[in-house]
C-alpha cells in the first residue's frame, strides 16, 4: 500500500535572510572601510608641522615685505621655453645675501626640490622645467638683503600654455 506522506511543516526564512543581510551590511562596511585607509597618503602633510606653524608670522611678514616693493618680484611659467622664470627687483639683484627655492609638489613629496638662488644682475634666474613632472606645483622663492628676509610663493601648472 502506498501510504502517503504528509509534508512537514514549512520552514521559514525570514530570520536567515534578516542574518545574511545583517551579516553582507557588516562585511560591506568592513570592506570599504579597509579600503578607504588602505589608500590614504598623507604628502599634504608636513612632518615639522608644529616648527612651522611657529614660524608662520615670519614667514607671513617676509612675503609682506615682498609686496611692498617698488619693483616686485615674481614668479611665472615659460611654456614655450619650458622654464620657470623668478624676477627679483634689481637692486636686490645688486645687494643679494642668500636665498633658495623651493619647488613643493603638493600631490607628491618625493618630487619636492630645494635649490639656492643665483639671480643674474637684472635679478632673473630661469630654472628648467622640462625635467619635472607635468601639472601643480608651488614655488616658493626665499631671500635676504641686508639683514632683511623677503618671500614670494606662487603656483605654477607645468606643461600647459597657461600658469
Amino acid at each position: 500500500m502506498n501510504a502517503m506522506k504528509t509534508p512537514g511543516p514549512k520552514r521559514n526564512l525570514w530570520p536567515f535572510g534578516i542574518i545574511l543581510a545583517f551579516a553582507l551590511f557588516i562585511l560591506g562596511t568592513t570592506a570599504l572601510i579597509a579600503l578607504a585607509c588602505s589608500g590614504v597618503k598623507d604628502d599634504l602633510v608636513a612632518t615639522d608641522y608644529y616648527e612651522r606653524d611657529l614660524r608662520f608670522q615670519t614667514r607671513l611678514d617676509s612675503l609682506n615685505r615682498a609686496q611692498r616693493l617698488p619693483d616686485g618680484a615674481s614668479i611665472a611659467f615659460d611654456a614655450g621655453q619650458q622654464v620657470i622664470v623668478i624676477t627679483l627687483p634689481r637692486e636686490h639683484a645688486a645687494r643679494f645675501t642668500q636665498g633658495s627655492v623651493q619647488l613643493y609638489r603638493p600631490s607628491a613629496a618625493e618630487l619636492d626640490q630645494q635649490l639656492e638662488l643665483h639671480p643674474d644682475n637684472a635679478g632673473v634666474q630661469s630654472l628648467d622645467a622640462a625635467q619635472l613632472r607635468r601639472g601643480l606645483w608651488r614655488v616658493k622663492v626665499v631671500w635676504t638683503v641686508a639683514g632683511e628676509e623677503f618671500a614670494v610663493e606662487r603656483s605654477v601648472v607645468v606643461g600647459t600654455k597657461n600658469s
